[in-house]
């Protein structure tokens, strides 16, 4: 699917691009380029950049009377900057969401194969799966989304190959206002549960991705606190499982089931 085509579907199905950014000044508006050849609609939410990431030249400054820039005062977290994004969506009207990191990691390019699963399955989660074992790729990333995938098994009975990625495209319909239980890192994982315990459909696919190295990279993942936040979050949400989300998700797929049926 080329880029002109990728755009007709995205405004024919009411799909944005929505790209939460904290001190990414030397990526964010080429990010926001790549994405703008292939969706017409992007929000932008800077997380409180302290940066030059909105005022150099060839920074967002230079496009942004082509986009949607939501500024928050100061850093809350990637979790509040998402919410920040999904509300400023839905209130213009979109029906889908596809997030993107500003750290130049997800690759425009594989914006069609969002398109060519969302005709196909409409009203799911997509989420990108990456490739890992990928020159550059920190060891911890592969420790953390194993970790992450099993807990994310055992709290919805559901196996994803990849739960930790940020590539992803919501189905804000479905969705509805979904409240958070974080403001930060461990966010996108809550919204995969959540999501799953509501019934909503999650399809992975496979995406590109770029490791910069290590000297280059730029990371606000603070190991100590945000594992700590991360374990705090499963052990919630394991108990939760047993209580609300396994009857959750049996309800939700009696209720499809009639559906269909009928």
């Amino acid at each position: 699917m080329n880029p002109e085509t990728t755009k007709l579907k995205f405004t024919q199905n009411a799909v944005c691009v929505v790209i939460p950014t904290y001190n990414n000044s030397s990526t964010v508006a080429d990010v926001v380029r790549n994405a703008m050849e292939y969706c017409e609609d992007i929000i932008v939410v800077n997380d409180g950049s302290t940066d030059n990431s909105l005022v150099e030249t060839n920074g967002l400054k230079s496009i942004q009377n082509n986009i949607t820039i939501i500024t928050h005062p100061v850093n809350m977290g990637k979790g509040k900057a998402l919410t920040t994004g999904f509300q400023a969506a839905m209130e213009r009207g979109f029906r889908y969401a596809i997030t993107m990191d500003a750290d130049g990691q997800h690759y425009a390019s594989d914006l069609p194969a969002f398109a060519e699963a969302l005709a196909t399955h409409p009203d799911t989660l997509i989420v990108g799966s990456r490739q890992f074992g990928l020159p550059n790729m920190p060891q911890k990333s592969s420790f953390a989304n194993k970790f992450s995938n099993f807990w994310f098994t055992v709290q919805t009975g559901k196996k994803l190959p990849d739960t930790q990625t940020g590539y992803r495209l919501y189905p804000l319909n479905k969705m509805g206002k979904m409240k958070l239980l974080s403001s930060r890192y461990e966010a996108e994982l809550a919204l995969l549960v959540r999501s799953a315990w509501r019934g909503i459909d999650i399809l992975p696919i496979p995406i590109n991705v770029y490791y910069p190295p290590k000297e280059e990279r730029v990371s606000h993942f603070r190991p100590g606190m945000d594992f700590f936040r991360i374990s705090v979050l499963n052990t919630f949400f394991t108990f939760a499982a047993l209580l609300y989300g396994y009857p959750s998700m049996l309800y939700h797929l009696i209720k499809k089931k009639l559906k269909t049926e009928n």
